[in-house]
């Protein structure tokens, strides 16, 4: 039996979502990504790419690479 693949339009997104191929940017995704880093956080084309660069991952390590990017950053 095939599982129903996980709609990122509308299923909930907890840190555990694993990303899978069907990813896509949405705006469930935009508000689960804005909770967990804030009012600044926006897509870029970097981490764009490694969001979709096939390594397995979950939305959790997706938000903690996002928060370490952005103090990466700042340090500049």
């Amino acid at each position: 039996m095939r599982m129903k693949s996980f709609d990122w339009h509308s299923d909930s997104i907890s840190r555990n979502t694993v990303i899978a191929k069907s990813y896509r940017n949405t705006q469930n995704v935009r508000r689960f990504f804005i909770k967990e880093c804030g009012a600044a956080f926006k897509f870029d084309r970097p981490f764009m790419a490694w969001l979709k660069d096939g390594v397995e991952k979950t939305m959790g390590d997706a938000a903690d690479e996002w928060l370490r990017r952005a103090a990466e950053k700042q340090k500049v």
